[in-house]
């Protein structure tokens, strides 16, 4: 370990939920992510007899992914804290395995922090794999471009679309490859525009979408180079109905503020998320300079190694006091959106150097499949562009200083 003598913000409780996720990480998900991540077929990550439902079921008994469970008695700074460790615990583990398994019972909540208490009495009642189903095959981050003139532009048509028919509203169209838990998925948050929409993106709706609704199918697992343990595949809507009840917002008016509350919520978790990624890395590069000998020596004494490694952990030191700081500030203050996207970026580069870093101090076993850190780098080059590129972020971001 590398940091846990800096949490004495931490109580006893918390250092012990944090020791209890860790075990967690180390027991169940790093042996299961090589396991899936050695797959040759994305189709066998989600096959019944996979080790991701182990991992699913095992997470389950944790209880540990809402944060509105946690001790009663915790501050909503405390709750935001603790909450920022187990994720990043759990990626640390494993963050595809973290990110799979961090949707598992998302849907609810979203029905009841919208107040739509319908909504919420259904959904309550099931234990839904979730998605955030966003992503169109000719729209990425463009999609959550709200401080951008494209946002607004009438001339985007995206693929997904609802109308309104009574007390139902109709839904066509695609979700792109990229949706995570797209093929498992058993309930979604959709994001889609309007047809009417006279404001492009602008004029958008959410909905929370059963996923075994009438005219919703599903493509193939997606074979991609990193988080290869996280499920990710396109949903296909034809005419599918959808109550009025599970519409969450709909108009220009509020679509937008919304997108801004959402990617705040997800910049902030990809920080916390990355900064277990880094860590990782940091550890196996950390552990393998002191026990690999050249020179007659750990390559841990070569004054080369060891300022490599005192800047992969200076990086990773930052990057938590980023996540944290924009975690726990979130809790109880509304932040600025730049804050959330700084936190995003530079925690996700972060993960990318250091892993990067740790690739150059296990050498040539650092490219070999059966040493982690390669996997670690994989992982992290995804990161850059998931949930917002960071240079299209970064832009959204400057707009707002």
């Amino acid at each position: 370990m590398t940091t846990y003598h800096l949490d004495s913000a931490l109580s006893d409780d918390m250092k012990q939920v944090r020791d209890t996720v860790h075990r967690f990480a180390v027991e169940v998900m790093r042996p299961a992510a090589a396991e899936l991540d050695r797959m040759s077929d994305a189709s066998d990550v989600v096959a019944p007899d996979s080790v991701l439902w182990k991992v699913m079921d095992r997470y389950k008994e944790l209880g540990i992914g809402d944060p509105s469970k946690y001790d009663p008695d915790l501050s909503p700074a405390e709750r935001a804290l603790l909450h920022a460790v187990v994720l990043e615990e759990l990626s640390w583990g494993d963050v595809g395995l973290a990110i799979s398994v961090g949707l598992c019972d998302t849907i609810a909540p979203w029905a009841l922090g919208f107040g739509r208490q319908e909504a919420y009495e259904y959904f309550s009642k099931r234990e839904d794999i979730g998605c955030l189903a966003l992503t169109e095959p000719d729209h990425g981050s463009d999609h959550v471009g709200f401080t951008e003139p494209i946002f607004s532009d009438p001339a985007v048509r995206p693929s997904c679309r609802a109308r309104r028919e009574g007390n139902e509203y109709v839904i066509n169209g695609q979700k792109a490859a990229w949706v995570s838990n797209g093929t498992i998925a058993t309930a979604a948050a959709l994001f889609c525009t309007m047809e009417d929409s006279k404001d492009g993106l602008k004029g958008g709706a959410a909905f929370l979408v059963p996923l075994e609704l009438p005219g919703v199918s599903r493509g193939k697992p997606l074979d991609k180079i990193g988080q290869r343990s996280l499920n990710q595949g396109e949903i296909f809507f034809s005419d599918v109905r959808v109550p009025e009840a599970f519409m969450l917002i709909e108009g220009p008016d509020a679509y937008g503020m919304v997108w801004e509350m959402v990617l705040k919520q997800a910049n902030s978790a990809m920080g916390q998320q990355f900064v277990g990624v880094a860590r990782a890395a940091l550890d196996h590069a950390v552990a393998y300079a002191k026990e690999r000998v050249q020179g007659g020596v750990p390559i841990i004494q070569h004054q080369g190694v060891k300022a490599r490694l005192f800047r992969m952990f200076s990086k990773v030191e930052a990057a938590r006091a980023l996540a944290r700081r924009v975690a726990v500030e979130a809790a109880v203050a509304d932040i600025p959106f730049q804050h959330a996207a700084a936190s995003k970026i530079v925690c996700t580069q972060t993960a990318y150097e250091v892993a990067h870093d740790a690739v150059q101090i296990f050498g040539g076993n650092g490219l070999a499949r059966e040493y982690p850190v390669e996997k670690l780098f994989r992982d992290a080059r995804a990161s850059l562009i998931e949930d917002g590129e960071n240079d299209f972020l970064g832009l959204m971001a400057a707009s707002r200083l």
